[in-house]
């Protein structure tokens, strides 16, 4: 018997995935995050608790670490279940300064294909503009 293909679920948030950006706009809550860590270098830390040391909510605490493998990794569960994470360990030893200058730059290429992005589709509407703009009148 053969089973039934499962359709794949997420297909469309991973296509546009390439379109969400991870450190535009979120600069000021991945330093916290990455402080928290900082303070306590030898320590696995959960959502929960890097949420309230940060002072973001936890949901955007679980996503941040989960969106940015350069600088958080996902430790294996132990047995209570609970999800820790550390800082990556290339990031550790650039301190933060190094954490923050990866950040900024991380960011410096998001905003810049963001305005891309915004210039393209501006451009893009143009030419339409100019392709109806003699059928107009």
């Amino acid at each position: 018997m053969i089973a039934a293909k499962q359709p794949i679920r997420g297909a469309m948030a991973s296509y546009l995935q390439t379109w969400t950006f991870r450190f535009r706009g979120k600069t000021g809550r991945l330093l916290r995050l990455a402080d928290c860590f900082l303070r306590d270098p030898n320590r696995g830390l959960s959502p929960s608790q890097l949420g309230r040391e940060a002072g973001m909510p936890i949901y955007d605490a679980a996503r941040l670490l989960d969106q940015t493998p350069e600088l958080f990794v996902k430790l294996p569960r132990r047995g209570d279940g609970v999800t820790r994470y550390r800082l990556a360990s290339a990031a550790a030893v650039q301190g933060q300064d190094g954490i923050a200058e990866l950040v900024r730059r991380h960011t410096r290429r998001e905003n810049l294909l963001f305005y891309l992005l915004a210039a393209t589709a501006a451009m893009l509407a143009l030419v339409v503009l100019l392709a109806f703009l003699p059928h107009l009148a």
